[in-house]
């Protein structure tokens, strides 16, 4: 199948090219090579590589037109520069979503758009939150992703063209911007440094490899039944707390310490992936630990 992958230069997007070469796909990766995205990312990686906005309509179009599938990943990410500066994500999450909608309807060609568990907020102790549930976004970027997934129904509804939608939980791995969390606290452990951990550090998160995440979206392209919105979750809750100091027990002893806590931070996230699951018959291989210990002896090596 012929595959165009927006995003494909970042973290996330450059596993995905990955899992989907692999598969046997031609694929080709439309990135606008912003600050966390990057050609070495696909070193070694034969894709076609278009160097573009997805803002920019006329050049999506034309790569559309030449495929079978879109897979939607590029999006502005970082939760902490969308409380400094909400434009670029307004910009690129939402517009650049509805351009892709567009030119995916107008050549009748299947999109499958990539969001997030931060559309529905904070999950209570006891929730995981199904496909069909509220979103209640908290923070700028959350509600961009919101936004987007309102385009794509709105879209099935006005126009019958049907997308879609994957979210997923945190990913961590090779080829992380170390501004996420675990990129930054690994690279600072290996370095010596402390390990700083907002507020008192009791956010909940559900960490998933990203190779994992890549592999369930190699099965969310394969699949052909009916379900249009997949979770697809590691249900390996760990605080924020917690998390860090692992990282720092398994690099040899950093320090973790707390400081001030950012605005707008959900305690926790949670997604029910059990139908998912199912139906594309897809589960998490890489455990934590071993995760973690690969992104150690990685980061040890730069």
């Amino acid at each position: 199948m012929r595959v165009l992958l927006t995003g494909g230069a970042g973290f996330m997007g450059s596993a995905v090219a990955r899992q989907l070469l692999e598969e046997g796909h031609a694929v080709t990766v439309l990135d606008a090579l912003t600050y966390a995205g990057s050609r070495a990312h696909l070193s070694g990686v034969n894709v076609d590589f278009v160097e573009g906005d997805v803002c920019d309509a006329s050049r999506v179009a034309a790569r559309v037109a030449a495929v079978d599938l879109v897979v939607h990943m590029a999006a502005e990410t970082h939760v902490e520069r969308s409380l400094q500066d909400a434009a670029p994500f307004v910009r690129t999450n939402v517009e650049g979503a509805r351009v892709v909608l567009d030119a995916c309807r107008h050549a009748s060609v299947r999109l499958i758009h990539v969001s997030t568990d931060e559309v529905f907020g904070a999950a209570a102790p006891d929730v995981a939150f199904q496909e069909e549930d509220p979103h209640a976004p908290g923070n700028p970027y959350a509600v961009t992703k919101s936004a987007a997934e309102g385009l794509i129904r709105v879209w099935e509804r006005c126009y019958g063209y049907s997308a879609s939608i994957v979210r997923c939980v945190n990913n961590y791995g090779a080829r992380q911007h170390e501004e996420k969390a675990v990129a930054g606290w690994v690279r600072r452990a290996v370095l010596g440094h402390p390990l700083n951990v907002h507020g008192a550090g009791g956010a909940v998160r559900d960490w998933l490899h990203v190779e994992d995440f890549a592999r369930g979206m190699g099965r969310v392209v394969a699949y052909n039944g009916p379900r249009k919105v997949f979770h697809l979750a590691a249900q390996c809750h760990r605080t924020n707390l917690e998390m860090a100091t692992r990282i720092a027990e398994l690099s040899g002893g950093a320090a973790v310490r707390c400081v001030e806590d950012r605005p707008g931070q959900d305690a926790r996230y949670a997604l029910d992936d059990a139908a998912t699951r199912v139906d594309i018959g897809w589960q998490p291989q890489v455990s934590l630990d071993d995760g973690l210990r690969r992104l150690i002896v990685e980061a040890r090596l730069r």
